[in-house]
């Protein structure tokens, strides 16, 4: 079967929903704005591309009906790429990469974008409109709050505040360094808005320190350990990477940043959505043949500091290898945008550090874990 390989990887910039500078920008708008600077800075034929594959967490409102085929009108791609919605909570957008490396394995075309977007400042975590089952709902966790699971695996794993305010803080100390000293600006695509041009981040909070996350109330519950210091922040944002047969990239000379090797996605338990990662990633290494101790890059999401540690912890995963560039408490998680921009970015540190294999993986609400594991070339 055809090698798939990510041959571009592009973001907007990531800012906080509600007041950020991109709280006013329609979600269709900033993912086309991010498609439309992959293709400009790839160099790839608009024409080659067989489907734009868009995750989105909740697909209503301004970022419903099918927003990937509006997307990629918005964009200018020509009419005949194609274009579908995909939902997979947080694994959203490296669902949609999954599904592209599948149809390049089939046969079923050479070039795809697989991309993310979420504005949570225009469209509310549930939707407009939630609807639970009441019979799930009474014999399940189901429909759990993310900070409750975030709470469990505090609980569960012995993990103290001051533990998860640590890990919090050495987020935005490796975001800060990283923005200081310029490893962000080329993945970002500046974005005009009615207030002007954005290319910067907004979620980041560089001075963060142990004592200012002290001060801080739990979030989730009285008693509680989480707090919003140690959580990832609502976020407005889009992403999107190009998948390409490793052949047809090489053929036309497209930037080919990593292969990929393996993929898995798992099922838990809903009110430990957050330990979702280590059975997909277990999975994703053992189809790679590789083990933990072979990675030189991982992007773990990091939803809450709590799940992140739990993983950590089960995976025996060295954390001087972990976002590198500072990951989601930092960065900022929005939803359906973050698989892309990890898979994006493991890809493209691979490139910087001179590394050979990489593991991308987050949690997802609900009870599931998805991770792509990428060899350079």
């Amino acid at each position: 079967m055809p090698n798939a390989v990510i041959a571009g990887y592009a973001r907007s910039p990531f800012h906080l929903a509600g007041k950020g500078a991109l709280a006013r920008t329609r979600p269709d708008d900033l993912a086309a704005a991010v498609i439309k600077g992959l293709v400009q800075r790839t160099g790839v034929s608009p024409e080659a591309i067989e489907d734009l594959i868009v995750g989105c967490a909740f697909p209503e409102g301004e970022q419903g009906f099918n927003v990937a085929r509006l997307i990629g009108m918005i964009a200018g791609l020509p009419r005949s790429v194609g274009g579908m919605t995909v939902n997979r909570f947080c694994g959203s957008s490296m669902s949609a990469i999954h599904y592209a490396v599948g149809q390049i394995a089939a046969g079923s075309g050479d070039v795809f974008i697989a991309a993310g977007v979420e504005s949570m400042s225009r469209v509310p975590m549930m939707g407009f409109n939630p609807l639970p089952n009441p019979a799930l709902a009474k014999v399940s966790q189901a429909y759990i709050g993310m900070g409750d699971t975030a709470e469990n695996l505090a609980s569960q794993y012995g993990l103290s505040r001051e533990t998860q305010e640590a890990f919090a803080v050495a987020s935005q100390d490796k975001a800060a360094a990283a923005i200081a000293a310029g490893k962000l600006a080329d993945e970002i695509v500046p974005i005009e808005t009615k207030a002007g041009l954005v290319d910067t981040d907004g979620c980041p909070r560089p001075g963060t320190t142990a004592e200012t996350l002290a001060g801080l109330k739990p979030a989730f519950s009285a008693t509680g350990t989480v707090t919003a210091g140690t959580s990832s922040p609502l976020t407005d944002g889009a992403s999107a990477v190009i998948v390409a047969s490793e052949d047809y990239a090489r053929a036309h000379g497209l930037p080919i940043l990593a292969r990929i090797k393996a993929m898995a996605i798992s099922g838990c338990a809903p009110e430990i959505m957050g330990i979702g990662p280590v059975e997909s990633s277990r999975k994703a290494l053992a189809r790679a043949g590789i083990s933990v101790s072979d990675l030189d890059v991982i992007e773990l999401n990091e939803a809450f500091a709590s799940q992140a540690l739990a993983c950590i912890a089960d995976l025996g995963l060295d954390t001087a290898k972990i976002n590198l560039d500072g990951g989601a408490i930092a960065l900022g998680h929005p939803l359906g945008a973050t698989g892309a921009r990890i898979v994006g970015k493991a890809a493209s540190l691979l490139q910087r550090t001179g590394g050979k294999y990489a593991l991308a993986t987050q949690c997802i609400g609900g009870g599931q874990g998805i991770a792509t594991v990428l060899e350079a070339i």
